[in-house]
């Protein structure tokens, strides 16, 4: 693959506009350093690490690549002050940010020299994390796995919101995994592309391999947006989802919601493979993805796919 240069590309030290999400139960260092080592940027999802854990998939990541890769980290997360530290600590070149204000940590990050990158779901916020002074935003339509925005915008209409808002590049994410995909999202006005769903079908994502094979099993309509009360999250369908539909629509109160939900229940079913009662986060192109490759052939897949399409979208505005 050619190397290509953008604004993205420049911002992370890499080779390729394509940033693998920093996902619960699924990005630890294997499947980071594996896309950073094929020119992507690898992130590890510090959401569902205990800090000595994160800090021995910092430490096991930067073994296994001297290329740049970054961490994720959820600004609702407990110990946050603890991630905090030992990113620092540790000389994280790159943080993205979510789920939270981004006002609050990011001058400190950015006087370490740290590179920052928030996570939005609307224009409205996307403004608030360049007025907070990060680097690019990641704008995530509610296509997307996990936890998503409550206004439900989808990507196809919120990437061209937020390029006409910020100033700063513009990274696309939700229902992203193929090149098709991404030249759709560049074509918006993004500069970069996150993709999540698609490398959680790696053998180098530490989720579960019955997990795995549900996603790759998943068609349309397989995965739906639940637990609206609390914080938006969309889930493939099983027994847990349809419990929890059926509190909602029998009017539950978020206290009941949260004793129906319990605690681990994302390990439980991501990391432990309990397809029946555990949370199944997954984004709707799960519904595109056949099957299961190694990360860096998916890197390359999505990125031959980006540059077969611009060749035939050249050749249609050509006649």
């Amino acid at each position: 693959m050619a190397a290509f240069s953008n604004p993205v590309t420049k911002l992370f030290s890499t080779d390729y506009p394509i940033i693998q999400a920093g996902m619960i139960w699924a990005s630890g260092w294997r499947l980071a350093s594996a896309v950073s080592n094929a020119g992507g940027l690898g992130l590890i999802g510090s959401g569902s690490m205990y800090p000595d854990q994160l800090r021995e998939h910092i430490r096991k990541c930067r073994q296994a690549t001297s290329r740049t890769f970054g961490v994720n980290v959820p600004l609702l997360y407990p110990d946050i002050e603890k991630h905090i530290d030992i990113i620092i600590a540790e000389g994280v070149k790159v943080v993205f940010t979510s789920a939270g204000n981004p006002k609050t940590w990011t001058p400190l990050l950015k006087e370490k020299g740290i590179t920052v990158v928030h996570v939005v779901s609307s224009s409205k916020f996307a403004v608030k994390s360049q007025d907070a002074g990060v680097d690019a935003v990641v704008a995530e339509g509610f296509e997307a796995g996990g936890h998503n925005g409550r206004e439900e915008t989808t990507t196809m209409v919120l990437v061209p919101a937020v390029a006409d808002a910020v100033k700063i590049p513009v990274i696309a994410a939700g229902g992203i995994g193929s090149g098709k995909a991404m030249a759709a999202a560049f074509a918006l006005g993004a500069s970069g592309v996150q993709v999540g769903s698609r490398f959680v079908a790696t053998p180098e994502a530490s989720s579960h391999q019955s997990f795995k094979d549900a996603v790759v099993k998943a068609g349309e309509g397989d995965t739906m947006l639940s637990l609206k009360q609390l914080t938006p999250v969309r889930l493939l369908r099983n027994a847990f989802f349809e419990a929890v539909q059926k509190a909602e629509q029998e009017g539950a109160s978020r206290e009941e919601l949260n004793i129906l939900l319990g605690r681990g229940r994302s390990k439980r079913g991501m990391f432990e493979g309990d397809l029946a009662e555990g949370e199944l986060e997954i984004g709707q192109v799960s519904a595109l993805i056949g099957g299961i490759m190694p990360a860096a052939d998916v890197l390359r897949e999505i990125w031959d796919g980006f540059l077969e399409t611009g060749r035939r979208l050249g050749g249609m505005a050509s006649g």
